[in-house]
C-alpha cells in the first residue's frame, strides 16, 4: 500500500537495530533514567493494533495493522512520580511532541515495529515509532528514541510552531487558538494545511 509520507529533516538510516536506544527519564517514580535497548523493549508483552491515522493535513489512512508493545506496558515499566499528567516524547534529531500520561496509558496506545505486516520503512519510522490513533500523528514520533516525564506541561516541535498541546482528532484539536478558543474549528482559521514535520504522515 502506498501510503503518504510527510516528515522534518532527514531519514535516518539504521545499519545496526540493535544499538537503537530509548530514554525514559525526567519525574520517574524512582528518580532515575532508564536507557533501553530494542531488545529489552521487545522483552514486554506483545501488542497488536488495527487503527486509522490521521494527519493534521486532513488525511488519513485507514486500518493500519500495528504489531509492537503498548505504551501503557512502557509506562507500568518506568512508571512517572504520582500526579504527573504530561511528557514530552522524542524523535530522533531532537524533535519533540507533548502528550499526555493518560494518552500513553490508552488502549490504543502502541509503541510499533511492524505495519501491516511488515517491518517499519525507514521513511515509516524504522525500527519503532509511537502510534497513539486518537491524537493527530505529529504527537507519534518516528524514530522514537524515549520520553521525559514533566513536572509542568512543555511544549514541542510542532506546538511550540503554533499547533495546539493536546491533538485530539474527533475534537479537531490542530491549532493552538484553539486551547482557550476551544469552540473554534479549525476550519474557521487562518492557517496552513497542517505540518509537514517528523511523525506527521499516513
Amino acid at each position: 500500500m502506498d501510503r503518504p509520507v510527510r516528515h522534518y529533516g532527514p531519514v535516518p538510516r539504521v545499519r545496526d537495530r540493535e544499538t537503537w536506544s530509548m530514554s525514559f527519564g525526567g519525574a520517574t517514580k524512582s528518580d532515575e533514567s532508564f536507557v533501553v535497548t530494542l531488545g529489552e523493549l521487545e522483552q514486554l508483552p506483545k501488542a497488536a493494533l488495527t487503527a486509522d491515522m490521521h494527519c493534521a493535513g486532513k488525511f488519513t489512512t485507514l486500518d493500519n495493522l500495528w504489531e509492537g508493545v503498548f505504551a501503557r506496558d512502557v509506562v507500568e515499566a518506568y512508571p512517572p512520580l504520582p500526579g504527573i499528567s504530561d511528557v514530552i516524547v522524542y524523535g530522533q534529531y531532537g524533535y519533540s511532541a507533548n502528550v499526555r500520561v493518560d494518552d500513553l496509558l490508552a488502549d490504543n496506545a502502541i509503541l510499533a515495529f511492524r505495519q501491516d505486516g511488515e517491518d517499519l520503512t525507514p521513511e515509516h519510522g524504522y525500527p519503532v515509532r509511537l502510534i497513539i490513533p486518537h491524537l493527530y500523528s505529529w504527537k507519534g514520533p518516528k524514530w522514537f528514541r524515549g520520553w521525559e516525564y514533566l513536572l509542568q506541561p512543555r511544549r514541542g516541535f510542532w506546538e511550540e510552531r503554533g499547533y495546539h498541546l493536546r491533538g485530539q482528532v474527533w475534537a479537531e484539536e490542530r491549532w493552538s487558538y484553539q486551547e482557550t478558543h476551544p469552540g473554534r474549528l479549525p476550519s474557521q482559521s487562518p492557517g496552513t494545511d497542517g505540518p509537514s514535520g517528523q511523525g506527521i504522515e499516513g
